[in-house]
C-alpha cells in the first residue's frame, strides 16, 4: 500500500505544480492581451488621426488663397487651437491641488510608432 500512497501523493504534487503554473501562465497570457489590445487601440487612434489631419492639410493646400474652402479650414483649425486653450487654462484654475502625500500614479505611456526611414539614391548615368 505504500506504494499506491506515494503514487497518489506525487499525483497530488504534480496536479498542485501544474494547477500554480497554469495559473501564472494565465496571468502571462491576460498582461500580453491586454498590452496588445493598448497598443492595437494606440495604433488605430494614431492612424485615424493622421489620415483625417493630413487629409484636411493636404485639401488645403490643393485649394487657391482666396477660396471660401481653404479660409473655413483655416479659421476653424485656429478656432479649435483656441478652444482646447481655453478648455486647458480652465481646468487648470478649477483643479484642486494633489495631497502632498500621495503621490499620482503615472499613466502608462502608449508605445511610440515605428518611424522609417526612407533613403532614395539616385542613379547617375553612367557613359
Amino acid at each position: 500500500m505504500s506504494v499506491l500512497g506515494d503514487a497518489l501523493e506525487a499525483a497530488a504534487q504534480s496536479i498542485g505544480d501544474a494547477r500554480a503554473d497554469a495559473s501564472e501562465s494565465a496571468k502571462a497570457a491576460a498582461q500580453k492581451v491586454k498590452s496588445g489590445v493598448s497598443a492595437g487601440a494606440y495604433n488605430a487612434a494614431y492612424g485615424l488621426s493622421f489620415g483625417v489631419v493630413f487629409g484636411a492639410v493636404f485639401l488645403k493646400e490643393l485649394l487657391p488663397e482666396d477660396n471660401a474652402l481653404r479660409r473655413g479650414f483655416e479659421d476653424g483649425a485656429e478656432a479649435a487651437i483656441d478652444a482646447v486653450a481655453s478648455r486647458r487654462a480652465a481646468k487648470d484654475q478649477f483643479e484642486p491641488e494633489p495631497e502632498a502625500h500621495e503621490p499620482e500614479p503615472k499613466p502608462q505611456a502608449a508605445p511610440k510608432p515605428r518611424v522609417r526611414k526612407v533613403v532614395i539614391k539616385s542613379r547617375k548615368a553612367e557613359g
